[in-house]
């Protein structure tokens, strides 16, 4: 897995902090450009082929319960908060699960700034922790997704009630979330992602780091100067940034990355990464931008580059998890025989009808049908009750019809015997940083032969 490049002065800053994090210094990162995208996103746009696109990048932190999605997240707060003045205070919300709730928000905030000296703001920071239960209210709203996609462009958005009509124009909406594999798996689906919805967000992956000796540390102050002189000019006045001469072959490397591997991945991986490039374009704006510059240079390109390219690769692997969830439904059942067989082997070679019929679902006549199973009758005893015992054939003991009556030990199953003696670390338990990919269907695409971007997943 490639390792982004962290960028810039908020890519020191997350250095400066990460040995005193519980917490993936990847998250920090984008956590921190996602707000750094929403803070200049009123005055700073992207220039390629002469149109103009916002510089905002949304972004979802994906890992399990206390794997430091929260941390990173207030980490981030502690980089930019003394550098932004009061725009995360007064900018971010959460809880928005409608698409007339996303337009009357940023039409109330609109409607506030109006007639303020600094002029109307379309800005706004949405942070959802817990967006899986915002990804469960919405599946209710058809309106939703299609205003999603029209809130990242940049495109208009309007609201139509009894009132009045809601209409903003140019907004400046940045969605940062955190969710679990496998809530991502089970509400942000192919269909959703086909259409746009979804993969404008940046997925990442969070691996899981050591525990801090002393839980008592606090984060180090961080000298926020240099963000605070690139936020005050990246507001002074629009601006409008564009590729350096230098960076053109980088992006033309960018541009056929896209496209040849999204034509070489299954369509439940490919729909994720359309936006690559245009992806790789915002966050090298905004890295630029925290540089008081107006162009993208090569080396900042590059950066940029290995952020998304992460991302990539963290989207194939979490697409490709998802196809393995959905496909474990349709897994082969076992046959009656395997199930008949594993219940005498749990039972140490030889079980009773009691042991076997009520958990395999037969009747001990179809059992005695299965090749390979034998059937005996036991007696306890002068007066004892007789008993159908069924073994494995060959298994089966010489003087079966005349057991000894004194009761002895069950032996136990080779596997337990096995686990029985062996000692398991705490480590085995825990979760690997991300899910393992999954082998691609047969009817996959097939990769092209020469595909020089394959090395690069």
């Amino acid at each position: 897995m490639s390792t982004p490049v962290l960028y810039g002065p908020i890519g020191r800053a997350v250095r400066e902090i990460a040995p005193f994090l519980e917490a993936d210094a990847l998250g920090v990162y984008v956590a921190a450009l996602s707000m750094w995208s929403a803070a200049i996103g009123g005055t700073v746009k992207v220039s390629s082929r002469g149109s103009a696109r916002p510089v905002l990048l949304w972004s979802a932190l994906v890992a399990g319960t206390g794997r430091g999605k929260g941390t990173a997240l207030r980490a981030a707060l502690h980089i930019l908060d003394p550098s932004l003045g009061r725009f995360l205070a007064t900018h971010t919300t959460s809880g928005i699960t409608s698409g007339a709730s996303l337009v009357h928000h940023l039409w109330e905030q609109q409607e506030a700034t109006a007639e303020t000296e600094a002029g109307t703001d379309r800005r706004c920071l949405v942070v959802e922790e817990e967006w899986s239960e915002v990804l469960r209210r919405v599946k209710r709203d058809a309106s939703f997704t299609t205003k999603l996609r029209a809130a990242w462009d940049g495109a208009t958005l309007r609201n139509t009630t009894k009132d009045e009509a809601e209409e903003v124009r140019h907004p400046a909406m940045v969605l940062h979330a955190h969710v679990t594999p496998s809530d991502w798996a089970k509400y942000v689906g192919q269909s959703e992602a086909a259409g746009g919805s979804y993969n404008r967000i940046l997925p990442f992956l969070l691996g899981s780091v050591p525990m801090l000796d002393d839980d008592r540390l606090s984060l180090p102050k961080v000298n926020g100067s240099e963000l605070s002189d690139a936020y005050a000019w990246a507001t002074a006045r629009p601006r409008v940034i564009t590729l350096a001469e230098d960076a053109r072959p980088t992006w033309r490397i960018v541009r056929r990355y896209a496209r040849i591997l999204g034509e070489s991945l299954p369509e439940a991986q490919a729909v994720f990464i359309e936006r690559t490039a245009e992806q790789t374009l915002r966050v090298a704006a905004c890295l630029a931008a925290s540089e008081c510059s107006e162009t993208i240079t090569d080396e900042i390109l590059s950066a940029a580059f290995t952020l998304v390219r992460r991302s990539v690769q963290d989207a194939v692997r979490i697409a490709a998890g998802h196809g393995h969830l959905a496909g474990a439904v349709n897994k082969v059942r076992p046959s009656l025989a395997d199930k008949v067989r594993a219940r005498i082997e749990l039972h140490g070679g030889r079980a009773t009808s009691s042991q076997v019929l009520p958990y395999v679902g037969a009747t001990a006549a179809e059992v005695k049908e299965l090749p390979g199973i034998a059937v005996t009758v036991e007696r306890s005893g002068k007066t004892g009750r007789p008993a159908t015992v069924f073994t494995i054939r060959g298994d089966a003991p010489v003087h079966a019809e005349q057991p000894d009556p004194t009761p002895q030990p069950m032996p136990a199953a080779p596997e337990r015997e096995q686990n029985r003696a062996t000692v398991v670390q705490m480590d085995a338990y825990r979760p690997a940083p991300v899910p393992a990919p999954v082998k691609r269907s047969a009817d996959a695409v097939a990769p092209l032969a020469d595909n020089p971007f394959r090395a690069l997943l």
